[in-house]
């Protein structure tokens, strides 16, 4: 994943799942809730997500936090992957703040 923790811009994907994992969620509810925030614009197929998954465990993001009824494992952000979401917001915020400075605010 090209993700800079080191104050970087997330992928939107990874600010997604993130998202996604404010509440815990197994991996086919992640994809769900993508697809209906981005009005379908962004879909993942299981290989990227379980991936993306994986590779944010590995960062120390996400956990698997229970099993979510039978086999499906539930995922969380941790208190570190909820401050790189806010970090990601705010950085967010700053270039929308200075795109509307630039470009002006009323196009």
């Amino acid at each position: 994943m090209r993700d800079n923790a080191k104050g970087g811009a997330l992928t939107e994907v990874t600010f997604y799942i993130l998202l996604a994992l404010h509440q815990p969620r197994h991996g086919y509810a992640v994809m769900q809730f993508i697809e209906e925030k981005t009005a379908r614009r962004l879909a993942l197929g299981a290989g990227t997500l379980y991936g993306a998954l994986n590779a944010l465990q590995e960062k120390g993001w996400i956990a698997p936090c229970g099993e979510a009824g039978g086999r499906k494992k539930e995922y969380a952000a941790t208190p570190l992957g909820r401050e790189v979401a806010a970090r990601e917001l705010e950085r967010l915020r700053e270039l929308a703040k200075t795109a509307e400075e630039i470009m002006g605010g009323g196009t």
